[in-house]
Protein backbone atom coordinates (compact mmCIF):
# COMPACT_ATOMS: atom_id res chain seq x y z
CA UNK A 1 0.00 0.00 0.00
CA UNK A 2 1.23 3.33 -0.70
CA UNK A 3 0.79 5.14 2.67
CA UNK A 4 2.11 2.32 4.86
CA UNK A 5 4.02 3.32 7.43
CA UNK A 6 4.12 7.14 6.13
CA UNK A 7 3.53 10.51 7.62
CA UNK A 8 0.88 12.44 6.35
CA UNK A 9 0.01 16.18 7.40
CA UNK A 10 -3.91 17.09 6.19
CA UNK A 11 -4.00 20.97 6.27
CA UNK A 12 -7.42 22.01 6.83
CA UNK A 13 -8.27 18.14 8.01
CA UNK A 14 -10.99 19.02 10.24
CA UNK A 15 -13.36 20.42 6.81
CA UNK A 16 -15.35 18.02 4.64
CA UNK A 17 -12.76 17.30 2.43
CA UNK A 18 -10.28 16.83 5.05
CA UNK A 19 -12.52 14.24 7.25
CA UNK A 20 -13.16 12.05 4.07
CA UNK A 21 -9.58 12.01 2.87
CA UNK A 22 -8.36 10.88 6.62
CA UNK A 23 -10.87 8.10 6.52
CA UNK A 24 -9.46 6.68 3.18
CA UNK A 25 -5.71 7.55 4.19
CA UNK A 26 -6.19 5.76 7.06
CA UNK A 27 -7.34 2.38 6.03
CA UNK A 28 -3.50 2.19 4.31
CA UNK A 29 -1.96 2.22 7.85
CA UNK A 30 -0.25 5.14 7.54
CA UNK A 31 2.41 5.47 11.12
CA UNK A 32 0.53 8.82 11.71
CA UNK A 33 -2.15 11.37 10.13
CA UNK A 34 -1.25 14.81 11.89
CA UNK A 35 -4.06 17.06 11.07
CA UNK A 36 -2.94 20.64 11.20
CA UNK A 37 -6.38 23.57 11.70
CA UNK A 38 -6.92 26.55 13.59
CA UNK A 39 -10.46 25.59 15.10
CA UNK A 40 -10.10 23.41 18.35
CA UNK A 41 -13.58 22.48 18.83
CA UNK A 42 -13.34 20.77 15.34
CA UNK A 43 -10.54 19.14 16.03
CA UNK A 44 -12.14 17.69 19.53
CA UNK A 45 -14.89 16.48 17.62
CA UNK A 46 -12.90 14.94 14.82
CA UNK A 47 -10.94 13.06 17.48
CA UNK A 48 -13.94 11.34 19.02
CA UNK A 49 -15.37 10.89 15.41
CA UNK A 50 -12.33 8.74 15.42
CA UNK A 51 -12.59 6.88 18.60
CA UNK A 52 -9.09 8.30 19.66
CA UNK A 53 -7.03 6.71 17.14
CA UNK A 54 -3.56 6.66 17.88
CA UNK A 55 -2.54 6.80 14.23
CA UNK A 56 -4.60 10.74 14.41
CA UNK A 57 -2.10 13.92 15.96
CA UNK A 58 -3.37 16.84 15.87
CA UNK A 59 -1.88 20.29 15.74
CA UNK A 60 -3.40 23.75 15.69
CA UNK A 61 -1.90 26.23 13.49
CA UNK A 62 -2.98 28.98 11.13
CA UNK A 63 -1.16 28.30 7.55
CA UNK A 64 -0.06 32.10 7.69
CA UNK A 65 2.37 31.27 10.13
CA UNK A 66 5.26 29.52 8.81
CA UNK A 67 6.88 28.81 11.52
CA UNK A 68 4.35 26.59 13.25
CA UNK A 69 4.28 24.66 9.58
CA UNK A 70 7.72 24.13 9.71
CA UNK A 71 7.63 22.69 12.79
CA UNK A 72 4.65 20.88 11.89
CA UNK A 73 6.31 19.34 8.87
CA UNK A 74 9.00 17.29 10.52
CA UNK A 75 9.85 14.17 9.30
CA UNK A 76 6.40 14.41 7.04
CA UNK A 77 6.01 12.19 3.48
CA UNK A 78 3.01 13.52 2.33
CA UNK A 79 0.83 17.10 2.60
CA UNK A 80 -2.34 17.65 1.55
CA UNK A 81 -2.92 20.79 1.46
CA UNK A 82 -7.13 21.71 1.70
CA UNK A 83 -7.00 25.06 4.01
CA UNK A 84 -8.68 28.20 1.92
CA UNK A 85 -11.13 31.11 2.88
CA UNK A 86 -13.44 29.39 0.51
CA UNK A 87 -16.45 31.52 0.28
CA UNK A 88 -16.94 33.69 -1.98
CA UNK A 89 -18.96 36.51 -0.39
CA UNK A 90 -16.19 36.96 2.45
CA UNK A 91 -13.47 36.62 0.08
CA UNK A 92 -14.70 39.97 -2.17
CA UNK A 93 -15.66 41.77 1.44
CA UNK A 94 -12.10 41.14 2.49
CA UNK A 95 -9.73 40.29 -0.05
CA UNK A 96 -6.68 40.90 1.48
CA UNK A 97 -7.13 38.19 4.03
CA UNK A 98 -7.95 36.42 1.15
CA UNK A 99 -4.61 37.15 0.12
CA UNK A 100 -2.93 35.98 3.31
CA UNK A 101 -4.82 33.01 3.44
CA UNK A 102 -4.42 31.32 0.01
CA UNK A 103 -1.75 32.97 -1.17
CA UNK A 104 0.59 33.98 1.61
CA UNK A 105 -0.65 30.62 3.13
CA UNK A 106 0.56 28.84 0.01
CA UNK A 107 3.95 30.02 -0.37
CA UNK A 108 4.09 29.51 3.66
CA UNK A 109 3.26 25.83 2.91
CA UNK A 110 5.37 25.58 -0.13
CA UNK A 111 8.51 26.74 1.45
CA UNK A 112 8.28 24.80 4.75
CA UNK A 113 8.03 21.56 2.74
CA UNK A 114 10.81 22.39 0.59
CA UNK A 115 12.70 22.82 4.20
CA UNK A 116 11.81 19.51 5.67
CA UNK A 117 12.55 17.71 2.48
CA UNK A 118 8.55 16.46 2.15
CA UNK A 119 8.40 14.31 -0.46
CA UNK A 120 4.99 15.13 -2.26
CA UNK A 121 2.45 18.34 -1.93
CA UNK A 122 -0.95 18.26 -2.95
CA UNK A 123 -2.84 21.89 -3.18
CA UNK A 124 -6.12 21.95 -3.68
CA UNK A 125 -7.72 24.56 -5.90
CA UNK A 126 -11.22 25.31 -8.07
CA UNK A 127 -12.77 25.72 -11.04
CA UNK A 128 -13.34 29.50 -9.99
CA UNK A 129 -9.74 29.68 -10.34
CA UNK A 130 -10.04 29.55 -14.19
CA UNK A 131 -11.23 32.94 -15.93
CA UNK A 132 -11.57 34.39 -12.47
CA UNK A 133 -14.02 36.90 -11.75
CA UNK A 134 -14.04 36.98 -8.20
CA UNK A 135 -11.12 37.48 -5.45
CA UNK A 136 -11.63 33.53 -4.18
CA UNK A 137 -10.88 32.65 -7.77
CA UNK A 138 -8.07 35.17 -8.31
CA UNK A 139 -6.13 34.04 -5.19
CA UNK A 140 -6.65 30.23 -5.86
CA UNK A 141 -5.20 30.82 -9.52
CA UNK A 142 -2.17 32.73 -7.59
CA UNK A 143 -1.65 29.69 -5.70
CA UNK A 144 -1.92 27.07 -8.36
CA UNK A 145 0.87 29.25 -10.62
CA UNK A 146 3.17 29.14 -7.48
CA UNK A 147 2.45 25.09 -7.18
CA UNK A 148 3.42 24.86 -10.72
CA UNK A 149 6.33 27.15 -11.21
CA UNK A 150 7.98 25.19 -8.46
CA UNK A 151 8.49 22.80 -11.03
CA UNK A 152 10.94 25.07 -12.89
CA UNK A 153 13.07 25.71 -10.67
CA UNK A 154 13.37 22.36 -8.31
CA UNK A 155 16.71 20.15 -7.76
CA UNK A 156 16.39 16.68 -8.04
CA UNK A 157 15.05 14.90 -5.20
CA UNK A 158 13.39 18.08 -3.46
CA UNK A 159 9.92 18.53 -2.87
CA UNK A 160 7.10 17.78 -5.66
CA UNK A 161 4.27 19.75 -6.03
CA UNK A 162 1.03 19.21 -8.12
CA UNK A 163 -2.48 20.89 -7.72
CA UNK A 164 -6.10 19.29 -8.10
CA UNK A 165 -8.72 21.34 -9.22
CA UNK A 166 -12.42 20.98 -8.20
CA UNK A 167 -16.08 21.51 -9.13
CA UNK A 168 -18.87 22.13 -6.63
CA UNK A 169 -18.29 19.12 -3.99
CA UNK A 170 -21.96 17.83 -3.15
CA UNK A 171 -22.83 17.99 0.51
CA UNK A 172 -19.15 20.14 1.76
CA UNK A 173 -19.49 23.38 3.67
CA UNK A 174 -20.96 26.09 1.61
CA UNK A 175 -22.16 23.90 -0.84
CA UNK A 176 -25.85 24.66 -2.12
CA UNK A 177 -27.35 21.73 -1.51
CA UNK A 178 -27.74 21.91 2.35
CA UNK A 179 -28.30 26.15 2.23
CA UNK A 180 -31.34 24.78 -0.17
CA UNK A 181 -32.81 22.35 2.41
CA UNK A 182 -32.54 24.42 5.33
CA UNK A 183 -33.87 27.59 3.54
CA UNK A 184 -36.52 25.17 2.68
CA UNK A 185 -37.18 23.64 5.86
CA UNK A 186 -37.02 27.22 7.70
CA UNK A 187 -38.08 29.85 5.10
CA UNK A 188 -40.54 27.79 2.91
CA UNK A 189 -38.68 29.35 -0.28
CA UNK A 190 -35.14 28.58 -2.47
CA UNK A 191 -33.29 31.79 -3.34
CA UNK A 192 -31.92 30.81 -6.73
CA UNK A 193 -29.38 33.56 -8.92
CA UNK A 194 -30.69 31.92 -12.15
CA UNK A 195 -32.42 28.71 -13.08
CA UNK A 196 -30.81 28.03 -15.76
CA UNK A 197 -27.10 28.66 -14.09
CA UNK A 198 -25.28 25.35 -14.73
CA UNK A 199 -21.91 24.12 -12.43
CA UNK A 200 -19.91 20.81 -12.34
CA UNK A 201 -20.57 19.00 -9.09
CA UNK A 202 -18.72 15.94 -7.79
CA UNK A 203 -19.46 13.63 -5.20
CA UNK A 204 -17.39 13.75 -1.90
CA UNK A 205 -15.98 10.06 -2.68
CA UNK A 206 -15.06 11.65 -5.99
CA UNK A 207 -13.21 14.47 -4.87
CA UNK A 208 -11.69 12.20 -1.99
CA UNK A 209 -10.23 9.57 -4.53
CA UNK A 210 -9.14 12.40 -6.89
CA UNK A 211 -6.99 13.99 -4.43
CA UNK A 212 -5.09 10.88 -3.60
CA UNK A 213 -4.75 9.59 -6.92
CA UNK A 214 -3.03 12.90 -8.06
CA UNK A 215 -0.80 12.58 -4.87
CA UNK A 216 0.50 9.27 -6.44
CA UNK A 217 0.55 9.79 -10.01
CA UNK A 218 2.03 13.88 -9.16
CA UNK A 219 5.38 13.82 -10.76
CA UNK A 220 6.02 17.67 -10.57
CA UNK A 221 3.73 20.86 -11.55
CA UNK A 222 0.67 19.20 -12.98
CA UNK A 223 -2.72 20.55 -12.90
CA UNK A 224 -5.24 17.46 -12.00
CA UNK A 225 -8.88 18.01 -13.15
CA UNK A 226 -11.23 15.48 -12.68
CA UNK A 227 -14.13 14.79 -15.31
CA UNK A 228 -17.68 15.51 -13.74
CA UNK A 229 -21.24 16.03 -14.26
CA UNK A 230 -22.60 19.37 -15.30
CA UNK A 231 -26.11 20.00 -13.74
CA UNK A 232 -28.88 22.72 -13.69
CA UNK A 233 -29.01 25.00 -10.41
CA UNK A 234 -33.00 25.05 -11.40
CA UNK A 235 -33.41 20.98 -11.68
CA UNK A 236 -31.02 20.71 -8.39
CA UNK A 237 -33.56 23.35 -6.68
CA UNK A 238 -36.82 21.83 -7.95
CA UNK A 239 -35.43 17.96 -6.62
CA UNK A 240 -34.29 18.65 -3.52
CA UNK A 241 -37.82 20.79 -3.22
CA UNK A 242 -39.83 17.32 -4.20
CA UNK A 243 -37.84 15.38 -1.87
CA UNK A 244 -37.20 17.81 1.38
CA UNK A 245 -41.11 18.40 1.37
CA UNK A 246 -42.01 14.22 0.63
CA UNK A 247 -39.42 13.72 3.89
CA UNK A 248 -41.23 16.32 5.96
CA UNK A 249 -44.52 16.10 4.76
CA UNK A 250 -44.68 19.73 3.11
CA UNK A 251 -46.76 20.83 0.77
CA UNK A 252 -44.47 21.37 -2.01
CA UNK A 253 -47.45 24.40 -3.40
CA UNK A 254 -45.92 25.98 -0.05
CA UNK A 255 -42.47 26.34 -1.24
CA UNK A 256 -41.46 29.34 -3.58
CA UNK A 257 -38.63 29.84 -6.22
CA UNK A 258 -36.50 33.44 -5.29
CA UNK A 259 -34.41 34.31 -8.31
CA UNK A 260 -32.37 36.91 -7.08
CA UNK A 261 -30.02 37.71 -10.40
CA UNK A 262 -26.07 37.73 -10.11
CA UNK A 263 -24.16 38.47 -7.15
CA UNK A 264 -20.85 40.28 -8.03
CA UNK A 265 -18.34 37.97 -8.85
CA UNK A 266 -20.42 35.62 -9.48
CA UNK A 267 -21.05 33.52 -13.00
CA UNK A 268 -23.25 31.83 -14.91
CA UNK A 269 -21.38 28.77 -15.69
CA UNK A 270 -17.63 27.95 -14.66
CA UNK A 271 -14.52 26.28 -16.93
CA UNK A 272 -12.19 23.35 -15.48
CA UNK A 273 -9.80 23.69 -18.28
CA UNK A 274 -8.93 26.59 -20.71
CA UNK A 275 -8.34 26.09 -24.56
CA UNK A 276 -5.11 26.89 -24.24
CA UNK A 277 -4.75 24.62 -21.06
CA UNK A 278 -6.19 21.82 -23.09
CA UNK A 279 -3.35 21.98 -25.86
CA UNK A 280 -1.12 20.95 -23.53
CA UNK A 281 -3.07 18.31 -21.48
CA UNK A 282 -3.52 14.55 -21.27
CA UNK A 283 -6.05 12.54 -20.30
CA UNK A 284 -7.26 9.37 -18.03
CA UNK A 285 -10.59 7.90 -18.77
CA UNK A 286 -11.39 9.68 -15.26
CA UNK A 287 -9.36 13.00 -15.66
CA UNK A 288 -6.98 15.27 -17.46
CA UNK A 289 -3.29 16.06 -16.87
CA UNK A 290 -2.39 19.72 -17.31
CA UNK A 291 1.34 19.00 -16.99
CA UNK A 292 3.57 21.36 -15.21
CA UNK A 293 6.68 21.04 -17.99
CA UNK A 294 6.80 19.88 -21.50
CA UNK A 295 8.08 16.64 -20.54
CA UNK A 296 4.85 15.38 -21.11
CA UNK A 297 5.61 12.80 -23.42
CA UNK A 298 8.26 10.55 -20.52
CA UNK A 299 5.89 11.01 -17.86
CA UNK A 300 1.95 10.31 -19.28
CA UNK A 301 2.57 7.22 -21.44
CA UNK A 302 -0.23 6.17 -20.09
CA UNK A 303 -2.26 8.74 -21.15
CA UNK A 304 -3.54 10.07 -24.38
CA UNK A 305 -3.33 13.80 -25.68
CA UNK A 306 -6.51 15.89 -24.43
CA UNK A 307 -8.91 16.93 -27.32
CA UNK A 308 -8.18 20.46 -28.08
CA UNK A 309 -11.34 22.88 -26.29
CA UNK A 310 -12.28 25.24 -23.53
CA UNK A 311 -13.80 22.68 -21.03
CA UNK A 312 -16.58 24.53 -19.52
CA UNK A 313 -20.25 24.03 -18.16
CA UNK A 314 -21.40 26.12 -20.64
CA UNK A 315 -20.16 23.63 -23.18
CA UNK A 316 -21.43 20.40 -21.85
CA UNK A 317 -24.38 18.88 -22.11
CA UNK A 318 -26.07 18.67 -18.15
CA UNK A 319 -27.42 15.51 -16.76
CA UNK A 320 -30.63 15.03 -16.72
CA UNK A 321 -33.28 15.09 -13.47
CA UNK A 322 -33.21 11.51 -13.08
CA UNK A 323 -29.33 11.20 -13.22
CA UNK A 324 -28.94 13.87 -10.79
CA UNK A 325 -31.58 12.60 -8.36
CA UNK A 326 -29.37 9.18 -8.66
CA UNK A 327 -26.14 11.30 -8.09
CA UNK A 328 -28.19 12.75 -4.75
CA UNK A 329 -29.05 9.93 -3.87
CA UNK A 330 -26.04 7.96 -4.31
CA UNK A 331 -23.98 10.86 -1.97
CA UNK A 332 -26.88 10.18 0.64
CA UNK A 333 -27.78 13.50 0.15
CA UNK A 334 -31.68 13.07 -0.70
Amino acid sequence: MYFEGKKILVIGGTGTIGKSVIKHLIKENPQVINIFSRDEYKQHKLQDEFGNSDKLSFIIGDIREYDTLLNAMKDIDYVLHLAAMKRVDSCENNPYEAVKTNVHGTHNVMQAAISQNVKKVIFTSSDKAISPTNSYGATKLIAERLISAAEWNRKENETIFASVRFGNVMGSRGSVIPLFKESILKNKKVSITDKNMTRFMMTLNQATELTIKALKEAKGGEVFVLKMPVINLGDLADILIEETCKKHQIIREEIDIEVTGLRPGEKMYEELMTYDESILAWELPDMFIIPGSSSGEDRYRHAKKAKTGTYSSSSQETINTNELRLLLKEAALI
